[in-house]
């Protein structure tokens, strides 16, 4: 199952998304993490804090588990 976190933008890049999920906490650990580690989104690997996340996208993060953006209609 995956936890949900809700957004009330249109997007969120990977990067705040990381933040806002309370996975780490500053820029700088995000940006180090996705160069070493990156996530999986939507099934595929992707390094890029700037990537742009939509409702009803699956974010997997190793050792911290899988979410879903969601967004109140």
């Amino acid at each position: 199952m995956h936890e949900q976190i809700e957004i009330n933008t249109e997007f969120i890049t990977l990067g705040q998304f990381i933040k806002l999920a309370n996975i780490l906490e500053s820029g700088g650990m995000v940006k180090a993490f996705l160069q070493d580690e990156g996530a999986l989104v939507n099934g595929e690997k992707d390094h890029r804090r700037g990537r742009k996340l939509y409702k009803g996208d699956v974010v997997e993060i190793e050792g911290a588990g899988s979410f879903i953006v969601t967004k109140e209609e």
